[in-house]
């Protein structure tokens, strides 16, 4: 009978030393990487030690960048009631409102009406604008406020006011719809400059209408300029 030739026998040991060897330079890998890192940390803290006014700079961002978020989001919540509740001014609501508050009434109607970047901008050296929007067909609103405390019965509102938006309005906001509103009224000569310019007037009753009830501004408004983009609420 013939012999069959012993089985080889599988060498381990070289595997394992392969892979002990292949570990062991892993772990050298990620000593000398965990190392570098203690060293940057290290380095940057003794950066810092040296320049405190850096660490300062850093909390005040941080502080300005937080405060920032609670602002966006306590806005995003304040929109959401308004969208639920649904926004409503009675005119003689607006009577009695101070006048910087009389123009964030008017910004929140605006974007009840989606101009969702609705902004009130009034204030010193606002080259006569208060609010500025984007209305939903792509056009850029300005509008100047001008509150009178005893409404219809106020002094009207005239030519040079208007001047000033005309002026500002298209130049300076790049404005596609000028308006001057008002919970009161225009003089005669403001009424035909108005016509000559291309400005829209937003009076009294025309304010009580839109305040009060649920159509945007620009369904009431004559002559709007046309969409500057496919209507997208069509």
């Amino acid at each position: 009978m013939t012999r069959r030739p012993p089985a080889r026998r599988r060498r381990r040991g070289g595997t394992s030393r392969r892979r002990k060897s292949r570990g062991s330079e892993e772990l050298g890998l990620l000593g000398l990487a965990a190392l570098a890192v203690v060293s940057l940390v290290v380095a940057i803290l003794a950066w810092l030690a040296a320049h405190p006014w850096v660490v300062a700079l850093l909390l005040l961002a941080g502080a300005g960048a937080g405060a920032l978020w609670m602002r966006r989001r306590q806005e995003a919540a304040r929109w959401e009631r308004v969208r639920v509740q649904g926004l409503r001014y009675a005119v003689e609501h607006l009577d009695s409102l101070h006048h910087n508050d009389f123009e964030f009434a008017v910004r929140d109607l605006m974007h009840r009406d989606g101009c969702a970047d609705a902004q009130k901008v009034g204030g010193r050296g606002d080259n006569g604008a208060d609010v500025k929007a984007t209305d939903p067909y792509g056009r850029r609103w300005v509008i100047q406020c001008k509150h009178r405390k005893a409404g219809w019965s106020g002094s009207a509102v005239g030519t040079p006011d208007l001047q000033v938006l005309n002026g500002t309005g298209r130049q300076i906001h790049g404005g596609d719809v000028l308006v001057m509103l008002t919970n009161g009224r225009f003089s005669k000569p403001a009424l035909d400059f108005a016509k000559s310019q291309r400005l829209h007037l937003v009076d009294r009753h025309l304010l009580a209408q839109w305040a009060t009830g649920s159509r945007p501004l620009w369904e009431l408004l004559r002559a709007v300029p046309p969409p500057r983009k496919p209507a997208s609420l069509s």
